[in-house]
This record gives C-alpha cells, structure tokens and sequence, in this order.
C-alpha cells in the first residue's frame, strides 16, 4: 500500500468523521423536538430525551395548542399562508417580467438599475422596517395585511436570479424566431420564454414563500392586533404563557413546554411539505444558468 494511498483513506476517515459531528449537531435538537410533542411536561423532563412518548398526549398537546385563546394558532397559520401566498404571487408578477425586460433589453440606467438591485439585496432587511413603517404608516396601512404583503413582495434576489437566467440560458435565436413569426413582445415572453423558465420560476417562488413565512420583525412591527399575527409572531405570544420562560406571566391559559415544541414543529411544517414536492424544481433552478448557450 503506497503513502498516496494511506495518505487518501486517512483523508477521507476524518472528512467523514467532521460530517459525521456536523450532521449530529444538526439533527440531534430535531430529533428531540419531534418527541418532544409526544410527552407531558413531566415526562419530558424525568424521561429519557430520546425516547418516544405516546399518542394520546401527542392528541392532549394538540388540543391545548389549538385551544389556545380560542383557535388563535389557526388564525396565526392562516394569516401566515395568506402573507406568504400573496407576496408570492405580486413577486412572480412582477419579478420575473422585471428580471426578463433587464437580461434581454438595452436602456438607459440599465446597469446602475443592477447595481441597485444587488446593493439592496446587502442591506438586512430588519434595517428596512423602519423606514418602511413610517411610510406605510402616512398612508394608513399600518395593521392592514398589506403592510406586511406589499413590503415582502419586493423581492431583489428573485429579480436578479432571473435576470441571470434569462442572460445565460435563453438562446436568443429562439427568441428572434419568434418575433419573425409573428409574436408580440408580450407573445415570446408568455409563449417562449416564460414556459422555459420553469425552474426558476419554482425557485424564485419557494424563496419568496420561505423568506415571508419566516419573516418576523416586519409583521411584528406593522400589526399591532394578535388577530392579524403570522404563526412566527404567535410564537411569541405562546412563549409568554410557557411558565418555564416567563415564571412571572398572569396569562390566563398556561402553555407546557411539549405544547411549545408542537407549535414550533407547526409553523415550520408548509416550508418542509413545500420544499419536498418542489424539489426537483429547485434542483433544476439551482443549476440553470450554469452553462452559456
């Protein structure tokens, strides 16, 4: 056996060994979340971390979770779904024709247009909320869905992965053959080049569904009444009846800490069930452009 050889399975023992801990470090406080839901609140604490509970206080944590100031958490989902899918479908229309119209036309400002594209998508966006709320606020929406929708749905990082696309992988000879025959500048987008933008369409739109489901501080900010909450901002409210967080809170309903975890579980549930029947999508979306016709 040659150095080159002990040199290359050495190399490749310790690779998987920092893989190993790095998959650990990650899927351990899964695990333990997942059970979590499964037990009471005393045997989550004297039963094994790892080991699963039972159904029926699966079914107790539930009731007590949507039981929770009268159905509030189906309220919270639903308000999130409605942000999410309402930003989402302004971004697809209005990002996708924007990255389209910067990748295949010449006008004036064009670059200094994707120069500010990418020096917005480097400000934090809780750096925006601000600004964002007092305009928002001059023109009375504030506590009104579209404070959070119409923020969320100015979305760069789409913009500019389809710009990218379209710069990379629409061959522009298909394009002219289009217009040859007879189509409208309207007609090769919907007809030629959106059909063959699919899986970037699919990633423009799981990252503008996760970046809204997800987001906090805005909702937070703009919707001052629990009845307008996104599931991420009812967290907050369920933490603040979790006597093991907050021993001095006079809520009326007490959350335990499995009924914590099942909520947590809950507002993350749409990205996974999203993400798994989009993937092949995302897949594709990932690697397009990756290759210069």
């Amino acid at each position: 056996m040659t150095t080159a050889t002990t040199g290359g399975r050495t190399g490749r023992v310790m690779a998987s060994a920092v893989l190993g801990v790095f998959v650990l470090f990650f899927l351990v406080p899964i695990l333990w979340l997942l059970l979590a839901t499964t037990k009471t609140a005393r045997g989550l604490i004297v039963s094994d971390p790892f080991a699963p509970g039972r159904l029926s206080d699966l079914a107790a944590n539930w009731e007590q979770l949507f039981a929770f100031q009268d159905g509030a958490v189906t309220t919270w989902v639903a308000n999130s779904a409605l942000y999410a899918v309402g930003a989402l479908l302004i971004t697809l229309v209005t990002g996708i024709p924007a990255g389209y119209a910067v990748a295949l036309t010449r006008f004036r400002f064009r670059r200094a247009l994707l120069i500010l594209t990418l020096i917005v998508m480097l400000i934090p966006n809780t750096a925006l909320v601000l600004p964002i709320f007092l305009e928002l606020n001059a023109v009375g929406l504030i506590g009104n869905p579209l404070a959070v929708i119409l923020p969320m749905s100015s979305f760069p990082f789409g913009m500019y992965l389809t710009y990218i696309y379209f710069s990379t992988s629409i061959p522009r000879d298909l394009l002219a053959a289009a217009r040859i025959d007879g189509c409208s500048e309207l007609q090769v987008f919907t007809r030629v080049a959106l059909p063959l933008a699919a899986p970037i369409v699919a990633l423009v739109a799981f990252f503008s569904f996760v970046q809204s489901w997800n987001n906090f501080f805005l909702p937070f900010v703009m919707l001052p009444s629990s009845e307008g909450y996104p599931i991420q901002v009812g967290l907050t409210s369920l933490l603040a009846s979790t006597p093991a967080f907050n021993p001095s809170s006079a809520a009326t309903q007490s959350v335990q800490l499995p009924t914590l975890a099942l909520a947590t579980v809950i507002s993350v549930l749409p990205v996974l069930i999203v993400f798994l029947f989009a993937q092949r999508f995302l897949v594709a979306g990932l690697t397009a452009g990756g290759t210069k016709e």
